[in-house]
Formats: C-alpha cells, sequence, structure tokens
C-alpha cells in the first residue's frame, strides 16, 4: 500500500477547496437514464427515480424525494430488463432535485452489466 497516494497528499495546499471538491470524482459520468430504486438500510425508507449519469463510481438519481445525505442504501438500477443492485451511500442531495450516489459495493453478479453499460456509453461518445 506505500505506492497508494491520497487527494489531499497529491493536491498541494494553496489549491483551492472547489478544486478538492471536483477532484473527488474518479471516473467519467457519461449521461444514462435508468430506473432507480433505493432503499435506506436504517431509516427503512425508500426512493425511486430515474438515473442522469452513470460512472463504475456512482451515479446521480433524479427524484423530488431524496434520501438523507450519508445514508446507506441498497441502489437497484433497471434499463432494458437488465439490473444493476449496489450497496451505495448518498453523497450528494440538492432538495426536489436528487441524489448522488457513489457505489460501495456492486454485487458480483452484476459485473458484467455495469461493465457493459459503461462500454456501450464510451463507443457512444
Amino acid at each position: 500500500m506505500k505506492n497508494v497516494i491520497s487527494m489531499d497528499e497529491h493536491l498541494s495546499k494553496s489549491e483551492s477547496r472547489s478544486l478538492l471538491v471536483r477532484d473527488r470524482r474518479y471516473a467519467i459520468r457519461h449521461p444514462f437514464a435508468a430506473d432507480a430504486e433505493c432503499l435506506d438500510l436504517e431509516a427503512g425508507t425508500s426512493a425511486t427515480g430515474v438515473t442522469s449519469d452513470l460512472s463504475m463510481g456512482g451515479c446521480f438519481v433524479c427524484t423530488s424525494k431524496p434520501l438523507a445525505l450519508g445514508s446507506r442504501v441498497r441502489l437497484k438500477l433497471i434499463r432494458k430488463e437488465q439490473i444493476v443492485e449496489a450497496l451505495a451511500v448518498v453523497r450528494i442531495v440538492k432538495p426536489r432535485i436528487g441524489m448522488g450516489i457513489e457505489f460501495l459495493d456492486v454485487a458480483e453478479k452484476y459485473h458484467g452489466t455495469l461493465e457493459r453499460w459503461l462500454e456501450q456509453l464510451r463507443r457512444n461518445r
């Protein structure tokens, strides 16, 4: 683990905080629409919506009732009879607009589907 450099070490102290926030994303997001179902694993509340983008690291779910910031969720994405399920966390909330979700663990059986979706998006750029 000696070769791992944290973002804090990588950026000099003179760089602005806005750059720190912008650089937290480590994967390119592609416009992508899929039905999304989110279940808050602690509160038991749920939210449904449609994704507006997707990456290997997460997605943005457009929903009028986003879950609370920091909620750990079971996320289910459905598109053209294909499904991806993941354990995830809500990283950003935009009231009445939606929530940014980071994947924590994509179930093994869904890796292929997620990779195919992203490969198609890369080819269509």
